[in-house]
């Protein structure tokens, strides 16, 4: 497992981190005991990044992890939560410091922690990220010692760039994949340059880029991948990165011609997600022990060759762009 510093923290945290939300909910059946074998393959695999949300299982991915993590003992990994998707509305007036201190206490109380690592502005409306208040209120609870560090999970490479510009600003999760490659564009130099570590979600575009997905793939009623194909109850692009599905098969195919052979592709695309230095960490999620170990084993395959990254660009140009690119 290799380890970056978390941007200017400083605080090292594996390349490889564990997604949580699939241990909350919204992918279908996952017990709760298949949740923490997962999250402690991933601890036991040298993972020390787990990122998850207040609203994951309404509390259940948090608990999830307050459990295993007490369970275990020792020194803590890193745990970022998020903040904002329980407001209804969804505005970004509601984005206040008595909105947010309170989402921030329930996850206190849920996480057992006295202070969170990091809480993120849960995709906030795009508003949001031109209102100074928003993250005088975040620098508020920094103060007061319910928060070390605050960040932002956006949407669009837009809230990115933006929400960069304020200097509390410590962390940006942002989709980015084979089917995502925009964010490499502009928003990883800015980043980079500005030392603010990168979160990478959907790094396997809700399992499309696992290459075992097919068209007669069926999707329980409680999963997004089902309820959520047209953007019904949330942005369309946490679902397939928001490339159509029939489309996103075809491409999967064209990116399997160029996995090494005895390299599962999800470990592969993992890795190509690597290859970029401002990376700090990818976060896929796991249902149970084994995707987990197989999702940390990415950290140490070689390094992917010019040519096939070349490849993955120019599938991504002719398959996916017209899609997805000036979408987010």
């Amino acid at each position: 497992m290799h380890y970056h510093n978390f941007g200017r923290t400083g605080r090292p945290v594996s390349n490889v981190g564990f997604g949580a939300w699939q241990i909350g909910g919204d992918w279908g059946s996952v017990s709760e005991d298949d949740g923490r074998q997962a999250l402690n393959a991933a601890l036991d695999s040298g993972i020390n990044f787990i990122d998850t949300a207040d609203v994951y299982g309404d509390g259940r991915s948090e608990k999830i992890v307050a459990d295993v993590l007490a369970s275990r003992g020792g020194e803590k990994p890193f745990v970022a939560t998020k903040a904002g998707r329980r407001l209804n509305p969804h505005t970004a007036e509601g984005y206040n410091l008595e909105n947010l201190e309170a989402f921030v206490d329930r996850s206190l109380n849920n996480l057992r922690m006295e202070r969170l690592d990091l809480v993120q502005l849960h995709c906030p409306p795009t508003e949001a990220f031109y209102r100074p208040d928003v993250f005088e209120a975040l620098d508020t609870l920094k103060s007061k010692g319910k928060i070390a560090e605050y960040g932002v999970s956006v949407e669009k490479v837009e809230e990115a760039l933006k929400a960069i510009e304020y200097p509390g600003v410590a962390s940006v999760q942002i989709i980015y994949n084979i089917f995502r490659q925009r964010p490499a564009s502009l928003f990883f130099k800015e980043a980079k340059r500005r030392n603010v570590a990168v979160i990478v979600r959907v790094p396997l575009a809700s399992g499309l880029l696992s290459g075992k997905i097919t068209r007669d793939t069926a999707f329980d009623s409680s999963d997004h991948r089902n309820f959520n194909r047209n953007g019904e109850a949330f942005d369309v692009g946490e679902t397939f990165a928001g490339v159509p599905f029939e489309i996103a098969l075809d491409a999967v195919e064209e990116v399997r011609k160029h996995v090494p052979g005895g390299t599962a592709m999800a470990a592969f695309a993992l890795r190509w997600i690597l290859m970029n230095e401002a990376v700090t960490v990818a976060i896929p999620g796991a249902r149970n022990a084994e995707q987990a170990k197989a999702n940390a084993s990415a950290s140490d395959l070689p390094a992917i060759s010019a040519n096939v990254m070349s490849a993955m660009e120019e599938i991504y140009r002719s398959r996916i762009a017209a899609h997805v690119h000036q979408r987010w």
